[in-house]
């Protein structure tokens, strides 16, 4: 009979710099190659036809996946304490302008 250890977890320690900043993105661009995912985070003006990216990340597939994952996981958390996030149903290139209007 063999006994298998459960392999020990790693406590990380992370360190936030003093000087970081939030940013904000409402747009990703998300572009991949067989070894890495690159995501762009952009903000997207109304009326505005190009957008500034702000932050870009690079990672391997399967951190993406990882990711991917850790998102859902948290989002269903969110969903079940704050209730559904709607999105729209229809294309992003057919959305009506939404928000504050003259």
């Amino acid at each position: 009979m063999s006994s298998k250890k459960a392999p020990q977890q790693m406590r990380v320690n992370i360190e936030l710099p003093k000087d970081l900043e939030a940013i904000y993105s409402n747009f990703a661009l998300i572009t991949h190659s067989p070894s890495e995912i690159v995501i762009d985070f952009a903000k997207l003006l109304p009326n505005v036809p190009r957008a500034k990216v702000y932050a870009r990340i690079l990672m391997t597939p399967m951190n993406a996946k990882l990711l991917h994952r850790a998102l859902g996981e948290n989002l269903g958390k969110f969903e079940d304490k704050f209730g559904e996030i709607k999105t729209p149903e229809h294309k992003f290139e057919e959305e009506k302008p939404i928000g504050f209007r003259k």
